[in-house]
């Protein structure tokens, strides 16, 4: 495990988003079941509503975690600069932390907010990440 040493930020990065999604789960179903809804079920579409925003939060989350994982593990497996896998991923996590502040307090608009800044700047750090793998392995 000596190769991976230099990744300990993108590796903690990894893991602590990983626990915010698992950690936003029961509290988006207490927050449905508080409505009265079925396991699975939607809340009302309506950003007034903090179930819904509680559970657009989680949902969120459980759509990017694949895509950092992938992007953050291959990264690694390719030998991509471990300052810039780390920075990549640790910036990643901040800015997914902000948004989920942001989206939890219903912040802006639901359109091309605050909310939609962070999203696109976690985008951007995956992208990057990718485009570092396919350079070091091309």
């Amino acid at each position: 495990m000596e190769q991976f040493a230099e990744y300990t930020h993108a590796i903690a990065s990894l893991v602590l988003f990983t626990l915010v999604v698992l950690a936003l789960s029961p509290f988006s179903a207490l927050a449905k079941a508080s409505k009265g809804l079925a396991p699975g079920a939607t809340p009302e579409q309506d950003y007034a509503n903090k179930a819904y925003r509680l559970n657009r939060a989680y949902l969120n989350g459980t759509e990017t975690l694949p895509a950092f994982l992938t992007v953050t593990v291959a990264a690694m497996l390719a030998g991509a600069s471990p300052f810039w896998v780390n920075l990549l991923a640790s910036t990643f996590l901040v800015v997914r932390l902000i948004m989920l502040v942001v989206h939890l307090q219903g912040v802006g608009k639901p359109h091309s907010g605050p909310r939609s800044v962070f999203y696109v700047a976690g985008w951007a750090c995956m992208v990057v990440l990718a485009v570092m793998t396919l350079v070091a392995v091309f």
